[in-house]
């Protein structure tokens, strides 16, 4: 069909009479040529319903097939569509809920780092816990006998030096309370050795306790001349590398060990 013929419909379809030209004006331009379909007779709108109305699918019945009755199925207007046929304007449209906003992402918390230490220790006379730092080497066992003989707190030889590290294993465990796990460890290892060999524990000897900076002193928990890990007093003496050193500061300590040797007695 050519675009005039589809057009002569359109104006049809909507009630508007088509006048085409028949005869060339002068100088107007050439009709397009075209094929010109037989209009049909017009008929008139009462019995074009009626047709319409007789050309209506018959209802539904409940006995036809689920898939017969989809296919035969008009579309049926929607309750908007009614609506805007009545006049009334459409409902408006619910809003839609605000999306939550996303709570910002907390980043990991990062591993505590674990305390790394290792102490030496041994017990005077079932009573008395000498400690200090790191692993005592043989000079400074044989110092600490000699100052402890001085003062007449050791008879005999010095006992067993046990040394003990922290963390056992460093590679078993990441630790979430690094401190308070070392504490409990410090604590458990001294327990068990005074179970053992039947200590009787009544104050600490702590040699090199004036180093406040290590990870053992965190963990000793120092205040007012009382380590609340052991919960035990503590006497606190400059290092015994130190002592191997200055002699000054074997001097300088005399006096204290006089009085520590008293203590002893007395109690």
């Amino acid at each position: 069909m050519t675009p005039e013929v589809v057009r002569r419909h359109y104006l049809d379809a909507m009630g508007i009479t088509a006048w085409a030209c028949r005869y060339q004006l002068p100088n107007a331009r050439p009709t397009e040529a075209c094929e010109w379909e037989e209009t049909p007779t017009k008929t008139p709108p009462r019995e074009r319903l009626h047709a319409l109305l007789d050309d209506a699918p018959a209802p539904r019945t409940r006995s036809q097939p689920a898939a017969v009755e989809q296919e035969n199925t008009s579309p049926v207007a929607s309750p908007s569509a009614v609506k805007a046929l009545l006049g009334h304007s459409p409902a408006a449209a619910p809003t839609p809920e605000a999306s939550p906003v996303p709570e910002p992402r907390v980043p990991p918390a990062q591993p505590a780092k674990p305390l790394n230490f290792s102490l030496s220790c041994a017990c005077v006379g079932g009573r008395w816990l000498s400690v200090c730092e790191g692993e005592m080497s043989p000079v400074e066992q044989q110092l600490l006998a000699n100052m402890l003989r001085a003062a007449g707190v050791l008879r005999g030889e010095l006992p067993t030096v046990t040394h003990f590290k922290w963390p056992p294993m460093a590679t078993a465990f990441a630790p979430e309370e690094p401190l308070e796990e070392a504490q409990e460890g410090v604590a458990a290892f001294v327990a068990g050795a005074a179970t053992r060999q039947g200590w009787q524990l009544e104050q600490v000897l702590w040699w090199g306790a004036e180093e406040t900076a290590t990870d053992l002193a965190r963990v000793m928990a120092l205040t007012d001349g009382q380590s609340q890990t052991l919960a035990l007093p503590v006497w606190q003496g400059p290092s015994l590398a130190a002592l191997t050193q200055q002699a000054s500061a074997k001097r300088a300590l005399w006096p204290r060990l006089v009085a520590l040797g008293q203590q002893w007695s007395a109690e």
